[in-house]
């Protein structure tokens, strides 16, 4: 198989969720600017744009008459975003969280999760979640049909009980990948071994 993308427009979608797998989960959470708590999945995130400043984003695709969906629309009005640790035990009711609901609909009483509030910023976290991370917003940008969304972090919050030595240890951490349609996937680390960096 040999794609031009010029002439696979309507299948472009589908390619590159099927291609560029696993995917990172941007559970976030953010509030309105009227008070109401708001909960989605993306998968088209990255956790990490630089660590100096801290910078992540999230890629929200827009309604069909253009205007941004709640995620987006309430970042940027409120400056603030929450991002939550997607692990194997909210896996159900984070992929609940991606159903189209009518604007203004809080997600966190639609699918029954507790919520806490953030410690800087003004937006609910999931409370059974085990590491969370509160958002300024630091910019937007529009490509396609998407609001590409910029966050500082201003905290992040890890359960202990992820810790070994004081340290985040990625083997604790039962975390979920996205793949497509309603594919996920377990993440299984393993080490290779790096005699090329031994000093």
């Amino acid at each position: 198989m040999d794609i031009d993308p010029e002439n696979a427009v309507d299948d472009m979608y589908r390619l590159l969720t099927s291609l560029i797998i696993p995917r990172p989960i941007g559970w976030v959470s953010t509030r309105s600017a009227d008070g109401v708590d708001n909960l989605a999945p993306f998968s088209f995130y990255m956790g990490v744009i630089e660590a100096e400043p801290p910078v992540v984003m999230f890629s929200a695709e827009n309604r069909a008459d253009g205007t941004l969906k709640d995620s987006a629309q309430n970042a940027v009005e409120t400056g603030a975003f929450g991002l939550n640790l997607v692990t194997a035990d909210l896996v159900e009711q984070m992929d609940r969280t991606s159903e189209s609901v009518e604007p203004g609909t809080d997600e966190f009483d639609v699918v029954g999760l507790e919520r806490r509030e953030a410690t800087t910023v003004d937006v609910p976290l999931v409370a059974a979640a085990k590491a969370t991370i509160e958002c300024t917003l630091h910019d937007t940008m529009d490509i396609g049909d998407h609001t590409v969304v910029f966050g500082h972090i201003e905290r992040i919050h890890v359960d202990d009980s992820l810790l070994t030595d004081g340290k985040i240890d990625v083997t604790k951490i039962d975390a979920v990948g996205r793949l497509t349609g309603s594919y996920y996937a377990n993440l299984e680390p393993f080490q290779v071994d790096r005699p090329w960096k031994e000093t």
